[in-house]
């Protein structure tokens, strides 16, 4: 009896092929890198687009809003990190393409409005910024990538009113996140990470920093409720895409963490930081005090954008 191929063998020859296009950038506090065969919730969402010859869809929650902070980014606008991370991800998706035709697309799950009250964030500083990733996207060409955010889900709709129902409806409670705080190192690690971005982010607090602490670490569950919410809002919207993460995730975790540019730590974003070229041309990201410190602030389009390590920093005071 001749030997036959398995029905699902080229497809999930192509989702390894895919993957490894992926695990370069793999955003993980993980020591040691892991082959396809390691992230089995991956590969068996890309071969069902593969089987179907679909366009393979990625969500990305994230891209949210600047910082509130001035000594950490520019302005509430997009700036070079942003259009540095929205090209990778688009250069991703035509990799995607050159190895399975159909090719790829990233929707981008902006979630400013999720948890913009608990962040310090005005809602038309969100809006400005998601609009302006649009118009970004368009103006690059970058095709592939569309944004994503409660505008398309709720209309219209007082931005209050868009946060309660997707809490009511969609957050976990409070005690199930305190209790997987405790009980997961994973779920631990994300509450301190976010109550310390918290605390980065408030700026003008004139309490003692203790005080400061105490209020963002009640918060930090806060947004995780939220952020969850919104992660389980985006399933429905969007049940069979891969699901992306901009924050770090263990190897086999349903969420692939995903490295959009350099940056010191695993937890630095275009969003949280300013994008500094290095004299040997590399890109990083760092907060706007430090970037300063390190080189001259360039302008395009008319507004701040980036810094550059070839061109002197200005000496402290000067203009």
């Amino acid at each position: 009896m001749p030997l036959t191929t398995a029905p699902d063998a080229l497809p999930t020859s192509i989702a390894t092929e895919i993957l490894n296009l992926l695990l370069p950038h793999h955003r993980t506090t993980d020591p040691a890198p892991a082959p396809p065969e390691a992230f089995p919730h991956q590969l068996r969402r890309i071969a069902a687009f593969v089987r179907d010859g679909a366009p393979i869809v990625f969500t990305l929650p994230g891209f949210p809003c600047k910082s509130p902070n001035p000594a950490k980014v520019l302005g509430h606008l997009p700036d070079q990190g942003e259009r540095l991370s929205l090209t990778f991800l688009n250069t991703l998706c035509t990799k995607i393409e050159q190895i399975y035709p159909p090719g790829a697309r990233v929707i981008i799950c902006s979630d400013g409005h999720v948890f913009g009250d608990l962040i310090g964030v005005p809602d038309d500083h969100i809006d400005a910024y998601a609009d302006d990733l649009r118009i970004q996207m368009g103006r690059m060409g970058l095709h592939r990538l569309s944004v994503f955010d409660l505008r398309d889900v709720l209309g219209d709709l007082p931005h209050d009113t868009k946060r309660t129902h997707i809490h009511e409806r969609y957050a976990p409670t409070l005690e199930a996140l305190r209790a997987e705080a405790r009980a997961d190192d994973q779920g631990l690690a994300l509450y301190r990470g976010i109550t310390r971005f918290l605390v980065e982010d408030t700026a003008g607090w004139t309490g003692t920093r203790s005080a400061l602490q105490r209020v963002c670490r009640q918060r930090a569950y806060g947004v995780i409720q939220r952020s969850r919410a919104w992660g389980t809002l985006i399933a429905e919207h969007h049940p069979h895409a891969v699901r992306l993460s901009i924050h770090p995730q263990p190897i086999g975790a349903p969420k692939f963490g995903i490295r959009l540019l350099d940056a010191p730590d695993a937890w630095t974003t275009p969003w949280h930081s300013a994008a500094l070229r290095r004299s040997d041309g590399r890109w990083t990201l760092m907060p706007v005090a430090e970037a300063a410190r390190m080189g001259r602030l360039v302008r395009q389009g008319g507004r701040d954008s980036h810094f550059d390590q070839n061109r002197a920093a200005c000496p402290p005071g000067a203009q």
